[in-house]
């Protein structure tokens, strides 16, 4: 019999070793011995597992649930199962039991996690459904090395933490168990106890697929999505020289679907991907979809880095989603955020009673913005979790890419920080060394195991190589936001036209720099809320003005060299700022003056795809030439686009609302006629319809240095695409 001091140790779920005890055991004298734990029963009967041969019935040795007793006429280790009895004797339930099973984890997966080197860490850790020795059930792991005991609890055990104590594997710092019966959808958590003995809050699981819905927090029991690659063309697709066009997606608040408090996946498979695809949109990106806590985080505070949100239903419909977009030829990029995270007790904050995926010094670990947690970069588990997690989301949901966010946080250690609050590198440095060697051991796994998929970082620095290949010392992105863009445009844009003379800069500056990266030019959400008003509330001058200010900005941005991203909501003129507890305002495209907005931002897409010029030298120099810069009298801006093939488009924007009949402009060379394509200013846009009727051919006139122009009619607030035509 077991002695009273490991009885009551494994009573209080205080046992150093429970799996050293529980279960079947050789005593001294070669007696087999069977001892469990099962506070709700009152009786247990042992049974043969291939006969089903009632053996013996458990002696109840503490009224607290621990019953035992030797095994009559067996001395070798057998499959047993346990008959379970209510206080009347009525049978419960007939079990296997979760102490039968020796050790889970190979030792080789416990290494590479110790190590950080694992490639699919997700397929260790975290609960696994599978069958042991002919029964089903789950494996649980959890990362928790400082821990003093680990149990997992759910509904399966009436969240009693006495009933699976794990079993902790010291040479990688992870607990185990595998639980009978356990199934998909089954919740649960992890009760912690710390090295100093306190009882933590039930710890949410780091590894989870599924979750529950806010405000309850538990993990849920989710199979392991199989392989998906991408499909054909899609690789061709995400190409840096392939046309790029994001539409920037809210999920919960883009429009009423379903009958639900949120839209389901199905719901959203039924009607975004049709939508976007028919607005010539080339891919879109969802703000975070992993699970978290708050609403108004809109998904960046995330607890969940392999869960997609509860919000939307079962996991398994995500991938629905994205075999949707694809069939319409959409690409799917997600918002992943390995910057930070809250500091919910459920979560990843003093998960084994230390900082173990946080910095411990809060001038390291602490946002000083968000007030959330920063993952310790250098520590290999860490880094682990958050590289498997970006390749999870690419290898088993197949899509095409992520959106990397608070890179600029990342790179910098003191990052919004004021002097003698951050701690410097080991070189004295203001660079955190290891954020800037998981981005590029990020981007080098991605490349390698998920070809054709792309990544692209959210960073407003001057950082250098953000978009360089990680092998030529650059971080790997296959794209890099141009925040200085979008703050210099943005600020011409209010300007009244009267004065933008004196802000002529803020647009030529942009493209002092812009083959340095390959750039995404960003109308994103940060820049529609939180008092910033949407796009057409930036506009200045009276009605009719700021509709074709509006108008003549996204011109500009689609003839603009790099990547376009926009923001739903803006593409049809959103009059007021993005709330994310409120739907988008689509009855406003009952409106002629919105439904104008619409149908420009439709034909600028579907030009800027068919047009090579527009986007096929995107990132090199060789692609652009300007053809007016100087004017910042009219506010005119005039150049070229080339796709190295011949093929020429120019762009001329007049940002005053004068018009400007016979404006010259000098030709590049070899082109003898401009060709209208678009003009932001027709009628069937809200615009007053000034175009040009037929081509404009060049004439034998010096202008801007080059010997033949062509004079163009320029209508007041627009942009105007013409193709260039040779021969």
């Amino acid at each position: 019999m077991l002695d009273d001091t490991n009885v009551q140790a494994l009573l209080a779920a205080r046992h150093g070793d429970p799996f050293s005890v529980l279960g079947l055991h050789h005593e001294d004298d070669g007696q087999l011995w069977l001892r469990v734990i099962w506070p709700s029963v009152s009786a247990i009967d042992v049974l043969d597992a291939r006969s089903s041969r009632l053996l013996t019935r458990l002696k109840a040795r503490d009224p607290e649930g621990f019953f035992e007793a030797p095994i009559p006429r067996r001395h070798q280790r057998f499959a047993y199962r346990l008959r379970l009895h209510d206080a009347h004797g009525a049978l419960l339930a007939e079990v296997a039991d979760a102490y039968a099973f020796g050790k889970l984890l190979a030792d080789a997966d416990l290494d590479l996690l110790r190590e950080g080197r694992h490639p699919r860490p997700y397929t260790v850790l975290g609960a696994h459904a599978m069958t042991l020795q002919g029964v089903a059930g789950v494996r649980f792991a959890v990362w928790a090395p400082n821990a003093r005991r680990v149990s997992v609890v759910g509904d399966f055990n009436q969240w009693d933490g006495r009933r699976h104590p794990m079993r902790y594997r010291h040479e990688g710092g992870v607990w185990e168990i595998f639980v009978p019966h356990v199934i998909e959808g089954d919740l649960y958590k992890f009760e912690v106890v710390a090295r100093d003995g306190a009882l933590l809050p039930l710890k949410a699981d780091p590894y989870a697929r599924a979750a529950q819905l806010r405000p309850d927090t538990a993990s849920r029991v989710a199979g392991l999505p199989a392989p998906r690659a991408l499909p054909p063309g899609r690789a061709q697709a995400n190409r840096t020289d392939a046309p790029v066009s994001i539409y920037e997606v809210h999920l919960p608040s883009w429009k009423r679907l379903g009958s639900g408090a949120f839209p389901t996946w199905d719901d959203l498979a039924a009607a975004l991907p049709e939508y976007a695809a028919g607005m010539g949109f080339t891919h879109v990106e969802l703000l975070p979809i992993t699970e978290h806590p708050y609403d108004g985080s809109w998904g960046y505070q995330t607890l969940g880095q392999y869960a997609a949100s509860a919000r939307f239903g079962p996991p398994e419909g995500l991938t629905r989603f994205v075999e949707a977009c694809h069939a319409r030829g959409l690409g799917v990029l997600l918002d992943w955020v390995p910057a930070h995270f809250p500091s919910d007790g459920h979560g990843l904050a003093q998960f084994d009673g230390t900082p173990l995926y946080e910095y411990a010094d809060p001038r390291e670990g602490v946002h000083r913005d968000w007030n959330t947690l920063i993952p310790n970069f250098a520590r290999h588990e860490v880094r682990n979790w958050l590289a498997g997690s970006a390749l999870y989301w690419l290898e088993r949901h197949g899509v095409d890419g992520l959106r990397v966010d608070a890179v600029a946080s990342m790179l910098y250690r003191d990052y919004s920080r004021p002097e003698g609050q951050w701690v410097p590198n080991v070189h004295g440095g203001r660079e955190n060394l290891e954020a800037i060697s998981l981005l590029r051991e990020v981007n080098a796994r991605v490349s390698a195991d998920a070809p054709g998929t792309v990544t692209m970082a959210e960073e407003s620095t001057a950082f250098p190589g953000v978009t360089a290949p990680v092998g030529e010392g650059g971080l790997g992105f296959a794209c890099k936001w141009n925040m200085g863009w979008m703050n210099d445009t943005l600020a011409y844009i209010r300007q009244d036209p009267i004065y933008r003379r004196w802000h002529h800069d803020k647009i030529r500056f942009g493209l002092s720099y812009a083959f340095s990266e390959r750039y995404v030019l960003p109308i994103s959400h940060d820049e529609v809320v939180h008092g910033k008003g949407s796009m057409l509330a930036k506009m200045p001058g009276d009605d009719w003005q700021r509709f074709a200010n509006l108008r003549a900005y996204y011109g500009f941005m689609w003839g603009h060299p790099g990547k376009k991203l926009l923001f739903m909501g803006q593409e049809f003129a959103q009059p007021d700022e993005w709330h994310h507890d409120a739907f988008l305002p689509w009855r406003r495209l009952d409106d002629p003056r919105h439904a104008g907005v619409h149908a420009l931002v439709r034909d600028l897409n579907h030009l800027y795809t068919g047009t090579p010029a527009l986007h096929r030298l995107d990132a090199q120099a060789a692609g652009f030439e300007w053809l007016a810069q100087e004017d910042a009298e009219n506010s005119v801006f005039a150049w070229a686009r080339h796709d190295g093939a011949g093929g020429t488009v120019v762009v001329v924007c007049n940002f005053t609302p004068v018009p400007r009949p016979g404006y010259r402009i000098g030709l590049p060379a070899g082109v003898l006629r401009l060709r209208e394509l678009l003009n932001t200013d027709a009628t069937a846009y809200g615009g007053s319809g000034l175009r040009h009727e037929g081509p404009r051919v060049a004439e034998p006139v010096a202008c801007e240095g080059r010997d033949v122009s062509v004079a163009l009619h320029l209508p007041p607030l627009s942009v105007v695409f013409l193709a260039g035509e040779r021969g």
